[in-house]
């Protein structure tokens, strides 16, 4: 009897195994099916966001046209649109109107930015529809004389920018700039591209600190495409975490992480001193008063040499533009009184409208900015002497009565700190 039980007792062990078997490998396929449609399906999203903010061809298509056609004309039309030496690589956009590549032009390379019409959405296996362009080149027209372009150009610095001493000079280094082919004469087809430059705030304020180094250079422009320097490390410090992880990660934990790839401390000294020596500069510079509303690391870079750069121009705005703007916004409280990111000014509720004054200066928010960074790896002998004056810096208040005295004072302190620590050094 035992000796039947034995069959018995294998098929049903057999069975078993093989019903195992089947499960282990439906168990497979059902993930390897998962896999294919998952992978799938982020290939689609990649393709749709690329296809979608990648349109660098377009910009160059629509360019190059309006440059054949006599339209436009400028230092990079010849070789974007003739000789091909002028040509995108590395797609950077972030926005579809706003297309941003790495580019190489000759043995120099840069970033190039071109602006393209309203975009519009299309699915995956259509044909992208023409982008919707405004009319930009249709300025000065066909019968404008030069000092009437002149004219105009400085009737729009001084919108920007308020009534200044240096306006005539300035207007003369555009006029310089516009003359792409450098023939001595400003031609209708430069000048528009010339003026559609200058509607861009970022280009206007680009031109306006690349003297002082604290801007990429405008390498060329055709239209309103244009190439500036590349910098070489961005952004300031920081690290980008997969979306995912973002909302993850503490804020303390990400703040700590920002600090852990930069370079050694008597550099990130130097690099401050670049930030706060751009601060000083648009204090009442040479073209009225700017004022820095996002001091995002991502909007600053710095070069080989450590010297600090202002990216994103965006993030800087004339103070007599964001006067006039607060004095137009109604409000209920403060923080209805903000503009960008960092600049924000009180309300008046009486009056129910925001106050012009701005609640803190530039130099306050940098050494916000400047603070983790400049403090983590600081010499023992100065960390203490060197927090206590940022921490006086970050309590400067824009509507204080003596902020121009103490402004300077706090700025200079701060800059002979850091410079006595690395002017004897070779990263001074």
């Amino acid at each position: 009897m035992a000796k039947g039980l034995f069959p018995r007792a294998w098929v049903k062990k057999s069975f078993y195994f093989q019903a195992r078997i089947s499960f282990v490998r439906v168990k497979y396929l059902f993930l390897t099916w998962l896999t294919v449609l998952v992978g799938s399906w982020v290939l689609y999203v990649q393709y749709s966001t690329y296809t979608e903010l990648c349109r660098g061809h377009e910009c160059k298509n629509a360019i190059c046209d309006k440059y054949r056609k006599g339209i436009i004309d400028g230092s990079a039309c010849g070789s974007l649109c003739d000789t091909e030496t002028l040509y995108m690589s590395r797609c950077l956009s972030t926005l579809p109107n706003n297309q941003v590549y790495t580019g190489s032009w000759g043995d120099r390379d840069g970033i190039i930015r071109c602006k393209l019409g309203e975009v519009v959405h299309y699915e995956l296996g259509e044909e992208p529809e023409p982008r919707r362009e405004a009319p930009v080149f249709d300025k000065p027209t066909r019968g404008t004389s030069v000092e009437k372009f002149r004219e105009m150009v400085f009737n729009h610095l001084k919108s920007k920018l308020g009534e200044q001493a240096n306006l005539a000079s300035l207007v003369s280094q555009i006029l310089s700039v516009a003359d792409g082919n450098k023939d001595g004469r400003v031609s209708l087809p430069e000048a528009r591209s010339t003026w559609a430059l200058l509607q861009m705030d970022e280009v206007l304020l680009g031109l306006l600190l690349q003297d002082r180094g604290h801007t990429p250079r405008l390498l060329g422009y055709c239209g309103d495409l244009y190439m500036t320097e590349r910098v070489a490390y961005g952004p300031l410090y920081g690290l980008s975490l997969p979306w995912p992880l973002v909302s993850w990660v503490p804020s303390g934990l990400q703040r700590t992480m920002d600090q852990w790839f930069t370079p050694s401390w008597p550099r990130k000294a130097k690099i401050s001193m670049g930030l706060l020596e751009l601060v000083e500069d648009i204090f009442h510079g040479t073209y009225g008063s700017f004022l820095i509303c996002d001091f995002a690391a991502a909007h600053f870079g710095y070069t080989d040499r450590h010297e600090l750069r202002l990216t994103n121009t965006r993030a800087v705005v004339p103070e007599a533009e964001f006067r006039r703007t607060m004095r137009a916004l109604k409000c209920e409280t403060d923080a209805d009184c903000v503009y960008g990111v960092d600049c924000q000014t009180s309300c008046d509720v009486s009056e129910k409208r925001c106050r012009e004054e701005p609640v803190q200066p530039n130099l306050a928010k940098a050494c916000g900015a400047l603070k983790d960074y400049l403090l983590r790896g600081a010499p023992s002998g100065l960390r203490e002497e060197l927090e206590r004056q940022l921490y006086a810096c970050m309590a400067l208040k824009g509507n204080a009565g003596q902020m121009n005295m103490e402004h300077s004072l706090i700025l200079n302190n701060l800059k002979a700190l850091l410079w006595r620590q690395i002017s004897h050094t070779k990263d001074s």
